[in-house]
C-alpha cells in the first residue's frame, strides 16, 4: 500500500495498492465486527466499522490489502496450473473439496467430456462421478473451479436448494463465476460466440469476491 500525492496541500493523499490501483475505505455504522475487502470496478474497497479509530483503519487497510494481493497471486498460480488431463482434474477437485467443502465430497472420477452441449458440468451422486464440458477449457481457472465445486456440492446435496447454495458460500468467486457463465450462455444462444467459449483472461487478478475478517 502506498499514498499518491493529493490534489492540493489541504487534501489527503490518495491511497493506492502496491500495483498503483486506487483504494477506497468505506465506513459503515451497520458493520460492527467484520472487515471486508473486495475489488469493485478496478478499485480495492476496504469496508470497516464506523467506530474504528484512524490507527485501526490503517492497520486493517494494510492487512486486508495484503490478503487481496495474496488472493491475486493464488489465482495467477492456479491459472498457470490449469488441469489438462483427467488425472490432473481429479487431483484439483480433491484440493477444492478439502479447501472449501471440508473434504466431504469424494468423487470416484472426475473427467473432461466432449458430449455435454447443454450444461457445463454434471454429477451422479449414486456413483460419485463428475463430468466437465471441455467447452470450459479456455475459460478462466476461477470459472472452472466454480463448476467443479458446483458438481462436488451435488454429491452432497442433489437439488439446488438453500442447503446446496450454502455449501458454495465459502468460495469467493461463486457469484462472479455464475455471472460469467450466464453471459457466455446468453452470447452463445444469440450467435455472438459461435464457438461457445470465452476468453481466458483473469481480469488482472482483481476479483470482486470479498475477503472478510472479524475485527474484534
Amino acid at each position: 500500500m502506498r499514498r499518491s500525492p493529493g490534489a492540493g496541500p489541504n487534501q489527503p493523499a490518495l491511497l493506492t495498492t502496491s500495483q498503483g490501483a486506487p483504494v477506497e475505505v468505506r465506513r459503515s455504522a451497520r458493520r460492527t465486527r467484520t472487515v471486508a475487502a473486495f475489488w469493485e470496478d478496478g478499485t480495492a474497497v476496504i469496508a470497516i466499522p464506523a467506530r474504528f479509530t484512524a490507527a485501526q483503519e490503517r492497520e486493517w487497510v494494510h492487512r486486508m490489502l495484503a490478503k487481496l494481493h495474496k488472493q491475486g497471486e493464488r489465482r495467477a498460480a492456479a491459472g498457470r496450473r490449469r488441469p489438462a488431463s483427467d488425472d490432473a482434474l481429479a487431483a484439483h477437485a480433491a484440493q477444492l473439496s478439502a479447501q472449501y467443502l471440508g473434504g466431504r465430497p469424494v468423487p470416484t472420477s472426475v473427467r473432461w467430456v466432449s458430449n455435454q452441449n447443454s450444461r457445463w458440468g454434471s454429477a451422479t451422486p449414486a456413483d460419485g462421478t463428475i463430468r466437465l464440458s471441455d467447452k470450459l477449457r479456455p475459460m478462466p481457472q476461477w470459472v472452472i473451479d466454480y463448476v467443479l465445486l458446483h458438481e462436488l456440492a451435488h454429491l452432497l446435496v442433489a437439488s439446488h436448494n438453500a442447503a446446496f447454495w450454502k455449501l458454495l458460500e465459502a468460495y469467493p468467486e461463486t457469484q462472479r463465476a455464475k455471472a460469467f457463465l450466464e453471459g457466455v450462455s446468453f452470447a452463445t444462444s444469440r450467435g455472438l460466440d459461435k464457438d461457445g467459449a470465452a476468453g481466458s483472461g483473469d481480469g488482472g487478478g482483481q476479483a470482486p469476491g470479498p475477503w472478510s475478517e472479524d475485527a474484534d
